[in-house]
């Protein structure tokens, strides 16, 4: 995700049947845990919100906290974007650079992020940007995100997901995303969000030059 944690996919990212009653249940748990966590977290404060205040808002044990998140930082950067970026790069024209691919894919992906997510969005990136633990613990999802994505871009190039060159490429676009997410809470999250992705893929693109 955009350099989170490893992702436990939606719904909508699962392909094949529907899922079982227990699989929606246990979705439908996980999402009003962080739900409620988030309301907390708006109200009192990361550090002030407790793992025993969330199970009760979202009335479930605190054990059923920790078997959905291991730790409380997971609420915050446990997401399902790696798979919504995954399926738009791939669903790029076959024939498209590599560069504009991964520019396009991503800016498909946020647009369907902030359609769908815009307010959890906003909360998860103001967290990371000031609470040091989480802005710690997103190295985690920054390389879980290096190899989900090294993986799909393997596939349109004909080299190996452990390609050096290719790693690179994708840690640099990882980085630079989770940085312009950082600039955009610094400016009050008031610019859109996508355009600023777009400038900031451009440096990427054009060969850091400024």
């Amino acid at each position: 995700m955009l350099c989170m944690a490893p992702a436990q996919t939606s719904p909508a990212a699962q392909p094949g049947p529907r899922l079982g009653l227990r699989e929606r249940k246990k979705i439908q748990t996980r999402r009003a845990i962080r739900s409620a966590a988030y309301r907390l977290f708006a109200e009192h404060g990361y550090d002030a919100t407790s793992v025993d205040r969330i199970a009760e808002a979202a009335d479930v044990s605190p054990s059923t906290v920790f078997r959905y998140f291991p730790t409380k930082e997971d609420i915050v950067l446990t997401d399902e974007y790696d798979p919504a970026m995954e399926a738009a790069i791939r669903a790029r024209p076959a024939d498209e650079p590599v560069p504009e691919a991964i520019r396009q894919g991503l800016r498909d992906a946020m647009r369907h992020i902030l359609r769908t997510d815009d307010a959890e969005l906003r909360q998860r990136a103001r967290l990371v940007h000031d609470v040091p633990a989480l802005r710690g613990r997103s190295a985690e999802g920054m390389a879980q995100s290096t190899r989900s994505l090294s993986t799909v871009l393997a596939e349109r190039t004909g080299r190996s997901p452990d390609d050096l060159e290719l790693r690179v490429a994708v840690a640099a676009v990882l980085a630079a995303m989770l940085e312009a997410m950082m600039v955009w809470v610094d400016q009050g999250q008031d610019e859109e969000l996508l355009p600023l992705l777009d400038r900031t893929l451009g440096v990427l693109t054009r060969g850091l030059t400024l």
